[in-house]
């Protein structure tokens, strides 16, 4: 495979019980890709443990992060955290100034959302938290990769190799995809056809559900506070132009 195009900087955000395959499916995939580089980077230079109890060691901090070119956002039970972790939203907010692509799996697009990236795009997340997704101002769509912009959006866990797959293709065309795909020899034949609700049964997606409630109850309480938050500013800023809040009389200082 040719090294065609600059050389690009990759790089994962990893943080606690993150499902460490939204990481480690893309990261395959990126890693393959010709002149560039893949790292990790967390809040602090401790190694993490994803939710099934898999470590991994981050290559630097967030701080010592240099601007990337590619950031992928996982999900996880961890995510959770994260979407009320500022120094986190801030610096996802920074990178996504310049990065060329975002890269968003599973449950990494409410982290996105946090962090104000999803406003007016087209996106999609696991399907537990796909309901979500409106809250933060998304479009969601039921599909295994969506691509918005400069934001390209991966369902649930292994739809994360879906996704950098397409990202490659943006970056460095369908050939260089389709090399990295015959190499891994990724031609999916599951055993079962219960990998999405829509052909599980109804009992098997009850209690796939039953088993998220409670992570699934506290995504939703953020999502919905981020949105009410969102809407007040944004109704402050529609009443500041046009006259719409009464602001009632001045509080005097004591």
């Amino acid at each position: 495979m040719s090294r065609k195009g600059p050389h690009l900087e990759i790089g994962f955000l990893i943080f606690p019980r993150l499902d460490q395959m939204d990481v480690t499916g893309p990261f395959e995939v990126f890693s393959k890709l010709p002149h560039s580089t893949c790292r990790l980077y967390a809040e602090r230079a401790d190694p993490v443990r994803d939710m099934g109890g898999l470590q991994l060691v981050p290559d630097a901090t967030l701080k010592q992060a240099p601007q990337l070119d590619v950031l992928v956002v996982p999900g996880g039970f961890g995510q959770q955290q994260m979407m009320e972790h500022k120094a986190v939203l801030k610096w996802l907010q920074k990178q996504a100034q310049s990065a060329r692509l975002i890269l968003s799996v599973c449950t990494g697009a409410l982290i996105c959302g946090a962090a104000g990236l999803l406003h007016g795009k087209r996106a999609t997340t696991h399907w537990s938290a796909h309901q979500l997704l409106h809250l933060f101002g998304a479009t969601p769509v039921d599909e295994r990769v969506v691509q918005d912009g400069s934001m390209i959006f991966a369902a649930g866990v292994t739809a994360g190799i879906d996704g950098a797959l397409a990202a490659v293709a943006r970056l460095r065309g369908d050939e260089a995809a389709q090399s990295i795909q015959l190499s891994m020899e990724y031609a999916p034949a599951p055993p079962f056809t219960t990998g999405h609700p829509q052909t599980a049964s109804a009992s098997l997606v009850q209690k796939a559900r039953n088993a998220v409630q409670e992570i699934t109850a506290q995504r939703e309480a953020t999502a919905q506070e981020y949105f009410q938050r969102t809407s007040l500013t944004q109704a402050i800023a529609r009443g500041n132009r046009h006259n719409e809040i009464d602001w009632g009389a001045p509080v005097e200082a004591e």
